[in-house]
């Protein structure tokens, strides 16, 4: 499971942000390539996560960045950071 695979520039930077275990042996995790405001959630065993990281060489989303991600998420769905419409 290898993005260079499907076509995608070796170059571009990879991002892994773990939302979370499932069943203390599932990994639930946002992957993105390039930009880590568009990402796709998935779920993986913890040894196939480890692998699709290393095979990916992704950079782990930290706590701030995280946090960041979020609000801007926030904004496109309620028009600005926190506040409902």
């Amino acid at each position: 499971m290898d993005a260079t695979a499907a076509g995608t520039p070796p170059h571009a930077s990879r991002y892994v942000r773990v939302l979370g275990l499932l069943e203390s042996r599932y990994v639930e995790f946002e992957f993105s390539i390039g930009d880590p405001e568009l990402a796709v959630e998935l779920v993986l065993e913890f040894p196939q996560f480890q692998e699709f990281c290393r095979r990916n060489r992704v950079r782990m989303v930290g706590a701030e960045e995280a946090a960041r991600l979020d609000l801007e998420r926030m904004k496109w769905r309620y028009g600005s950071p926190g506040l409902a419409e």
